[in-house]
């Protein structure tokens, strides 16, 4: 987690530098500062700092990881990482339902959006729940 958080606050400093910058630009150019990108750019600076003070504080907590260690063999990181689908189709039809609910946002129709954000959810449901399916057998049968 070490190399997270300084990742995400060199990213927060970067932008946090950008945002001032930014500011007395356009504020020396057209006489006003030009407030939409100023906001973008310092929300983007609260985020970074959000996420990279979270695994700073998170860091201090845990123990090192094999990543952390200087010293760290390869086979300190073996070991179960999780399950990973290999032959799902539902990552393919989450994407398309998002881009269904982006193209109502985009030309601004209601029953698009609608029609998007409900295929959302049902292929986000199809996704969690694929290995869930049929009728669970218990010892007595």
């Amino acid at each position: 987690m070490k190399t997270e958080w300084r990742i995400f606050l060199v990213i927060a400093g970067f932008l946090l530098g950008a945002t001032i910058l930014y500011g007395t630009w356009t504020h020396g150019a057209s006489g006003g500062v030009e407030w939409v990108g100023t906001i973008a750019l310092l929300l983007s600076f609260l985020l970074c700092s959000m996420c990279g003070g979270f695994f700073w504080f998170v860091s201090r907590r845990i123990d090192l990881r094999p990543e952390d260690r200087a010293d760290a063999e390869i086979a300190d990181g073996a070991g179960e990482v999780g399950f990973f689908s290999p032959g799902s189709y539902w990552p393919f039809g989450l994407a398309l339902a998002a881009a269904i609910a982006a193209l109502g946002m985009v030309f601004w129709q209601y029953w698009l959006i609608g029609a998007g954000l409900l295929a959302v959810v049902f292929s986000a449901c199809g996704l969690l729940f694929e290995y869930y399916t049929g009728t669970r057998r218990t010892a007595e049968h």
